[in-house]
């Protein structure tokens, strides 16, 4: 059985989401691409936005990564800038955003109301509380490999919906069937039922 990976950085997996790099050149699988708050170029915002909208080709699933980053040395002013562009981009171009955020979790919630399409927290690995306030808030979350040995984020999985979940190996080196046993066994479902889980997670959130 294969496993979709949500969001990698890695040049040979083919079943998943790959994430663009700034001027990389556009793979011929699934892929995202946004601008991530650490790259922002103040000195060259304008040509930054132009390479984002010029690399949403049929292939592109999602924008992302994007979002807010409180231990960057970009002003967070510019930051959310570039963070609203970007949600504006994705309502127009009918595409999902992939979100990072580091201690600005409250921001990224009150900026929920821009979206009209699906936003996923990758790389989640927060408190159970962090948690219920993004899934009141109708986010998505994307783990990774904090699941295989953080309690805390077990127990955060156990009351995760299913039709709120993705799973992803971001830039760890493991591979993701690891995480889907795992999770099925946190959630006590087998792993074609996850599998299929997740594709349909994926359908409603490209559908959105």
């Amino acid at each position: 059985m294969d496993y979709f990976d949500f969001h990698h950085h890695k040049k040979n997996i083919s079943y998943g989401i790959y994430n663009l790099e700034y001027n990389e050149a556009i793979p011929s699988t699934l892929y995202s691409v946004g601008i991530h708050p650490r790259d922002i170029n103040c000195n060259s915002i304008e040509n930054q936005i132009d390479w984002l909208t010029s690399n949403i080709s049929d292939h592109c699933f999602a924008i992302g990564e994007c979002g807010l980053d409180s231990l960057v040395p970009i002003d967070p002013k510019i930051q959310e800038m570039i963070f609203i562009k970007q949600i504006q981009l994705s309502n127009e171009m009918r595409k999902p955003l992939i979100i990072h955020c580091v201690r600005k979790f409250y921001e990224v919630i009150s900026f929920k109301k821009q979206a009209t399409q699906a936003m996923i927290i990758h790389g989640f690995n927060k408190k159970q509380g962090v948690a219920e306030d993004l899934l009141k808030n109708n986010f998505y979350l994307s783990v990774g490999k904090a699941v295989l040995y953080n309690l805390s984020l077990q127990n955060t999985i156990r009351i995760t919906p299913l039709d709120k979940l993705f799973l992803e190996t971001d830039n760890d080196d493991f591979i993701i069937e690891e995480l889907y046993k795992k999770v099925s066994l946190l959630k006590g479902i087998s792993l074609k039922q996850l599998s299929e889980q997740i594709l349909e997670n994926l359908d409603t959130i490209r559908n959105g």
